[in-house]
């Protein structure tokens, strides 16, 4: 049997054949075994150096070189042979020692990564749970802030409340004063055309009887006391609607304060209650760049003290006017009253020096004093409904005048418009049928008037005189309002 190969000092079947190349470059080796062999990993038994048998294993295993795996397919097995023995005349390239310190350098980089990942994960570890740590701290005193930025808002807007309710009160209160001083002020009307009435009755005594007594002095001194009463009043109603429009204002003021708190409020109060859990929120990427703020803590509660302060300077202001008012009201009533009782005296004391006072005209004349006494009251009421028609013709014409600043295509000739247009038409037709209705009382008033004239001209000159003072004037002062009225409570 013919050997096919043996160590160095053997010999050989066939003839040498001299290569160029014995094995291929190591760079070609590399990537052969890189593509040819797969990754696995070595059980633990295959990394003990100390077992025979895994070297014996390991060493079994044939690699076949890429290159030459390549350009040897199709070949015999017989063919193949000289490359198998030409293995045998290479030289080793590396020692035992290179052998076991190469493993030894693989071991020391390998616990020295597996060191720097396991410190790596540690760190990270410990960065993550303080990163998780600072967040949640972050978190709470934001939470924090926010609920006493929550409880700051619920602090004002209850003072805002508390000073709005006295604002409030405070604006009805001289409301219902003005409207008492706008109705003792009307009542100041009758007093004063009944004066008035009185010197011009007066004005038709005949002969003699036209002296300048006592009587016609204190109708005089009553004119002047009612005409500088009202005109006292009237400074007040001034006084009165100006505070009124400085309440509301500052009233308007604390509204919208008020309203802006209650918005923040619920806008706060639902970032206070937002957690990580908590549906709606989302990223606003950018969000913490836009400074849209306007105020600091200390001008945003400046600016909710100084509305309250200007409340309360006008509720103070409103009090005081008041004040003056109701003391006004009664001094005038008083001043009135005492007035019309002198004039009272006068006429009753002229009344016992002429005491001719009979004549069989004096039935008629009494129905005729009733009959002219009844149109004035009813003239007085017609215009007292003229008066009244007057606020709700402003509040109609001043919504339609308000309406005229909606913006754009809100201009709608919309229903609302349509019935204020015919509010307004309605109001002034009221308006005009009332003062025809007053032009015929005060027609019908002087057609008494001269019926009057007429009978007191068949008077006698005494009888005359007593007529007027004692039916005319007299008559028409038995009415004279109430302090209830004067006052403004009627």
């Amino acid at each position: 049997m013919e050997l096919v190969g043996s160590p160095l000092t053997a010999t050989y079947a066939h003839p040498r054949s001299t290569p160029t190349k014995f094995l291929p470059a190591i760079s070609t080796m590399a990537s052969s075994y890189k593509n040819r062999f797969p990754y696995y990993p070595l059980p633990q038994s295959f990394s003990l150096p100390w077992m025979p048998s895994t070297y014996y294993k390991t060493a079994a295993i044939n690699p076949t070189l890429a290159p030459f795996s390549k350009s040897s397919q199709g070949l015999t097995p017989s063919k193949m042979l000289p490359f198998v023995s030409n293995r045998t005349t290479l030289f080793t390239r590396y020692t035992p020692d290179d052998w076991y310190r190469s493993n030894l350098t693989n071991y020391k980089v390998s616990e020295t990564s597996r060191h720097n990942a396991e410190r790596l994960r540690v760190d990270t570890s410990r960065m993550i749970q303080d990163k998780y740590q600072q967040t949640k701290k972050t978190q709470v005193e934001s939470t924090k802030n926010l609920g006493e930025r929550v409880n700051d808002i619920e602090f004002w807007k209850s003072e805002l409340c508390r000073e709005l309710d006295e604002m409030i009160g405070e604006t009805n209160a001289l409301t219902d004063m003005k409207k008492r001083l706008e109705r003792a002020l009307a009542e100041t009307e009758a007093p004063l055309q009944v004066a008035q009435e009185c010197l011009l009755h007066r004005e038709k005594r005949m002969g003699i009887d036209l002296v300048h007594d006592d009587v016609e002095k204190q109708l005089f001194t009553e004119v002047d006391v009612i005409r500088s009463c009202q005109e006292r009043m009237q400074r007040y109603l001034d006084k009165a609607k100006a505070q009124l429009a400085s309440n509301r204002a500052a009233q308007h003021e604390l509204e919208r304060d008020l309203a802006n708190k209650q918005v923040a409020h619920r806008i706060d109060d639902k970032c206070h209650h937002l957690r990580n859990t908590s549906d709606g929120i989302s990223y606003y990427r950018g969000v913490e760049r836009v400074d849209a703020t306007i105020s600091v803590p200390e001008s945003w509660a400046k600016f909710t003290d100084d509305n309250i302060l200007r409340s309360q300077s006008e509720r103070a202001a409103s009090a005081k006017l008041r004040d003056n008012i109701e003391n006004l009201l009664v001094v005038m009533a008083n001043e009135m009253w005492r007035q019309f009782n002198a004039v009272n005296v006068a006429f009753t004391n002229r009344i016992a020096e002429t005491a001719d006072a009979k004549s069989k005209i004096q039935t008629h004349l009494a129905k005729t004093l009733q009959e002219i006494f009844q149109i004035e009251m009813n003239i007085e009421a017609i215009r007292k409904a003229i008066r009244d028609k007057g606020p709700p013709l402003k509040v109609a014409q001043t919504r339609l005048d308000e309406r005229t600043r909606r913006p754009n295509v809100e201009l709608c000739r919309d229903t609302a418009q349509l019935r204020l247009v015919n509010e307004v038409h309605e109001i002034d037709e009221t308006i005009q049928s009332l003062q025809q209705r007053l032009r015929d009382a005060e027609d019908t008033l002087q057609m008494l008037v001269h019926a009057k004239s007429v009978l007191e001209h068949d008077l006698a000159v005494k009888a005359n005189s007593l007529f007027i003072d004692q039916e005319k004037c007299m008559g028409m002062r038995k009415t004279f309002p109430s302090t209830a009225r004067l006052v403004g409570y009627i």
